[in-house]
């Protein structure tokens, strides 16, 4: 064919002028561009967000589930969904490269790889969901995808299981940003410290803040708090709604004598937690929003209105080295490494 946009922009049907993420529809053909790779896609890992707002459209019905997430993609030649605005992250094995990126790029056909660039921007084509898997958020499917000059991936290890990676790789630029934001002896707290991503944030805080650090976690559900327990990486679990946003900040208060968190970091995937988390910041604190179920426009009036001079930072999902950054974590932290294990790969 030709060069396209090293961006993807030559994939965008409409509207025209804009990039492939916020683009509402992509040109998803098998057909190459000299500077684009084919994939043969495996299995897809929704973004919680996203998987969330499906089920409480349809349920826990598989089929319903495939449906929806078919008809996004069919649709928009990507999987964007159009109430969260988030997508997910693939792997899968690489088919073919463009001419223009076969001297440089360090893939080869037949390398199994994920990708590290949100599904809202990949162009994808569904041929048949395989199988749903309702407690991982992923689905099996046959099916191609097109990866851009510019985007991110990583060669799947082969040391773990591969649906350990999907999900691990799928948040790994949680635990990285946590990495760069916690200081020895910071007190912070991770909202929705129970699940995926919060697990490898609290995790990482506690290693990061030391001994003299406090680290602690919020969840509303049992389970994750007893998960938090019994990992031990929390000095505190607060069994609280961060949806309130007063009661998450009377009890963070409690235990912090009214010092209130360094650094706190906002894993949940639902919305309306934007104000619990900025309570919970003391003065010249610093709120991480990792979730795409975050409304910005909420962070930024909400933190004016209650007078909190404070540092909020976008959800990036990717920091360099974030990869295999995540990766090492499960082999160096075994309890982690069990819980994944026991969580995504069975």
């Amino acid at each position: 064919m030709a060069m396209g946009s090293p961006f993807g922009c030559h994939r965008v049907l409409s509207p025209a002028g804009v990039l492939p993420q916020p683009a509402w529809q992509l040109d998803n053909r098998a057909s190459l561009w000299d500077n684009e790779i084919r994939i043969e896609v495996e299995a897809l890992n929704v973004d919680a967000a996203s998987f969330t707002q499906i089920r409480q459209q349809v349920g826990d019905d598989p089929q319903q589930l495939a449906e929806v997430v078919q008809g996004i993609v069919a649709q928009r030649g990507k999987l964007h969904n159009p109430v969260t605005g988030s997508g997910g992250m693939l792997i899968g094995r690489v088919a073919e490269i463009g001419v223009a990126l076969r001297e440089t790029s360090p893939l080869h056909p037949g390398q199994r790889i994920a990708t590290l660039v949100s599904l809202s921007l990949t162009p994808l084509h569904i041929e048949r969901v395989r199988a749903v898997h309702l407690a991982q958020d992923q689905l099996e499917i046959d099916g191609h995808a097109i990866l851009f000059e510019s985007g991110l991936h990583a060669v799947l290890p082969d040391d773990l299981p591969d649906r350990v990676s999907l999900a691990i790789l799928d948040v790994a630029g949680a635990p990285a940003q946590t990495a760069r934001l916690v200081q020895p002896g910071d007190t912070v707290l991770v909202i929705g410290g129970g699940g995926k991503s919060g697990t490898l944030c609290t995790c990482e805080a506690r290693r990061r803040a030391g001994p003299q650090g406090v680290v602690m976690g919020a969840s509303p559900f049992e389970a994750d708090c007893q998960r938090m327990r019994a990992l031990g990486w929390v000095d505190h679990v607060l069994q609280v709604d961060a949806t309130d946003a007063v009661a998450l900040a009377e009890a963070v208060s409690a235990v912090t004598q009214g010092r209130m968190a360094d650094v706190v970091i906002n894993c949940v995937n639902r919305p309306h937690t934007e104000m619990g988390a900025i309570l919970c910041a003391k003065q010249r604190g610093r709120v991480y929003f990792f979730s795409m179920a975050t409304s910005f426009t909420a962070a930024a009036l909400g933190a004016e209105g209650v007078g909190k001079d404070i540092d909020m930072l976008v959800g990036n999902g990717y920091a360099r080295g974030h990869a295999e950054h995540a990766l090492n974590m499960l082999r160096e932290f075994p309890p982690l490494r069990r819980l994944f294990e026991a969580t995504y790969a069975g």
